[in-house]
């Protein structure tokens, strides 16, 4: 038996009121492109980071990100317009910097394909496991790698 088979009913049994409800309660066209299009946004690994530590972090800037994935900063851009293309990253500007998030359906998404994989940091900066790795300066702030990226973000 080939797997074309095995894959299909053998007689028409159709339970159409059932079937109708169901069709009826599909997403438009429209709507399904855009889902497919956010979902196939996070089909790349480097993407996937990037969202990943915006969950974590709630919101970063570029230099943020891309210290936290190991990435280059121009890549870690370019992801991160990918992913603001997509519906799932939202930006603002912070004096000189611009601060991204993601949306409340990058959040969800995000969410769906790492499972419980990867756990939102509390708002505290700690997960559910404990605290967050690193050491705290004064005032809270977590130390930074760069010189000059204290607390003044602007």
């Amino acid at each position: 038996m080939s797997a074309s088979e095995r894959n299909s009913c053998d007689l028409l049994c159709l339970d159409l009121p059932h079937a109708e409800r169901i069709r009826q309660a599909l997403p438009p066209a429209g709507a399904a492109e855009v889902g497919a299009e956010a979902a196939k946004a996070l089909g790349d690994p480097t993407r996937l980071t990037v969202a990943a530590a915006l969950r974590s972090g709630d919101e970063l800037c570029v230099c943020d990100v891309a210290w936290v994935v190991g990435q280059a900063r121009n890549l870690v851009s370019h992801h991160l317009r990918q992913l603001r293309n997509a519906g799932l990253v939202a930006a603002r500007r912070d004096g000189r910097m611009v601060m991204y998030r993601l949306t409340g359906s990058g959040r969800l998404l995000v969410a769906t394909v790492l499972g419980a994989a990867t756990p939102a940091l509390s708002p505290a900066g700690t997960s559910p496991a404990g605290p967050a790795a690193g050491r705290e300066l004064d005032g809270g702030a977590p130390e930074r790698a760069e010189a000059g990226r204290g607390g003044d973000r602007g």
